[in-house]
């Protein structure tokens, strides 16, 4: 059995892999593109390999050749994390080569006119498409088949699911897919950099208004009417009230938990996610149409982990702006309502390191002392810091400050035009880390294994608390912080 002494953390390898991506991105400033060979998936009518286009229309590849060097250099820099975790690269090369191509093939039918098309964009003439009907739910509808795939093979399919198990790494896809978000984002705010500064403040008090309410409750009622022990409880309580894997693994760690616990509890997660992420955005569409900012909000409060939070933020989204023009007769701008959901759980994976160093220090304390008396400091809040979020960051900074419109007339167009080149690139990227996100959460979501491993009484606090408190407490801290603020309508 190999040692895992000095392997990378996910966390790690995110955002390296993040951070490369968006340094070869960079080089469109110098007009080199990089990166055009990227496949894009679009909507299709007649022929579903219609859908497979590179990002740049120079680069001279067609569609299918476009996703075949796709999977080529994806499979190859992620062999290399894997590497640095550590892991088997022989065994994840062939599993994540299934797993691409299946989740290829999901999002390719979820971007059939029929399922994606605005309703809006029906009929003859140029740009419109000549369809009777659709049912407007955007490209992003292949997310929801590759989740539902992801399920089916994991429960119907076991063995399977089981062989590609090398490659299902929903948390270290979607953290990639953040890094590399902040660069899309960054751009967005930089053309109204006064609205995403409201956003980002708002999302931070959010954020402190959750967490003085929720882990305290969920605490309570876990040890109170279900009684269980503390060690149980303040996990069950981080990975419901936070920030679910991340939260809870964190919070074992610092409590120095039995490994189980987490595991259990993680294990909880995932299934909820899945649950929420396929009725949540649309019980948001449904209601919260006119309130875009909230719903984005909501889904980052009230869908636990990192995955299926952004996940469920960009659904609501396609959904929320498909529906908004079709009744409304408003074209808001694409990434606003996601960004809501991103900042605020961008806040809540950074208060992680914070939460485990309380937790670290309360237990070493009062609760458990074998390991002395040593005194908790900053090194402890560092060596837990999600080290993916400065990624996020550093690439939202960079782009913001690189877009920021400037008193040269010419420069601001160069940069802004630099930008909208590049959100292009780093866009295709986002969606393959995110398709890939959705998929493994199915794949890792074997529901009768879990109930086999006596997780019964955890998701009975699970559904209390969370059907019962937290998503109804988070719409309204949601619509307390986000209620009458709109994204920037599209020009022209």
């Amino acid at each position: 059995m190999s040692s895992n002494k000095g392997a990378f953390t996910e966390d790690k390898v995110a955002l390296l892999i993040g951070s490369f991506i968006f340094l070869l991105a960079l080089f469109r400033m110098a007009d080199i593109d990089l990166l055009g060979w990227v496949v894009r998936t679009g909507m299709w009518v007649d022929n579903p390999f219609d859908a497979w286009k590179p990002a740049a229309k120079s680069i001279g590849l067609a569609g299918w050749q476009s996703a075949l060097v796709t999977w080529l250099a994806l499979t190859a820099v992620l062999s290399f994390g894997v590497k640095l975790m550590n892991g088997n690269v022989g065994k994840f090369a062939v599993s994540f080569t299934v797993v691409f191509f299946i989740a290829f093939i999901c999002y390719m039918l979820g971007a059939n006119a029929y399922i994606a098309a605005d309703p809006t964009k029906l009929g003859e003439g140029k740009n419109l498409i000549n369809i009777p009907w659709s049912m407007g739910l955007s490209t992003e509808a292949g997310l929801i088949i590759a989740l539902l795939a992801g399920i089916i093979i994991s429960n119907f399919a076991p063995g399977l699911a089981d062989s590609l198990r090398d490659a299902c790494r929903p948390e270290l896809f979607v953290k990639i897919a953040i890094v590399i978000m902040g660069a899309e984002l960054g751009v967005k705010a930089a053309d109204a950099a006064g609205f995403a500064g409201h956003i980002i403040f708002r999302g931070l008090c959010a954020i402190v208004e959750a967490y003085l309410l929720y882990w305290a409750v969920v605490y309570y009622v876990a040890r109170k009417y279900f009684k269980f022990s503390k060690e149980w409880a303040a996990p069950l309580a981080s990975g419901i009230s936070i920030c679910g894997v991340s939260a809870s693994i964190a919070t074992g760690a610092a409590i120095r938990a039995r490994p189980i616990v987490p595991i259990m509890v993680s294990s909880l997660v995932v299934v909820f996610t899945c649950i929420e992420m396929l009725i949540l955005p649309f019980i948001a569409q449904y209601f919260l149409t006119s309130e875009p900012m909230v719903a984005g909000g909501w889904m980052g409060l009230a869908v636990k982990s990192d995955g299926g939070a952004i996940a469920s933020g960009q659904i609501t989204e396609s959904l929320i702006l498909a529906k908004a023009a079709a009744t409304m007769g408003v074209q808001w701008e694409p990434k606003w309502i996601v960004m809501v959901t991103t900042t605020v759980k961008i806040f809540i994976d950074i208060f992680i390191g914070i939460w485990a160093l309380v937790l670290a220090w309360i237990w070493s304390s009062k609760f458990d002392k074998t390991g002395g008396e040593r005194t908790m400091g900053w090194a402890d809040v560092w060596a837990r810091f999600p080290r993916f979020v400065l990624g996020y960051l550093a690439t939202f900074l960079i782009l913001l400050f690189i877009c920021l419109p400037s008193d040269d007339p010419v420069r601001s167009k160069q940069m802004a035009d630099f930008g909208k080149s590049l959100s292009g690139t780093i866009n295709g990227f986002r969606v393959i880390f995110f398709l890939l996100t959705f998929f493994t959460i199915g794949m890792v979501s074997n529901f009768r294994k879990l109930m086999e491993e006596g997780i019964g009484r955890l998701a009975v606090v699970y559904v209390v608390c969370l059907f019962g408190f937290i998503i109804w407490v988070g719409l309204f801290i949601s619509w307390a912080f986000f209620h009458g603020m709109t994204p920037p309508v599209v020009a022209g």
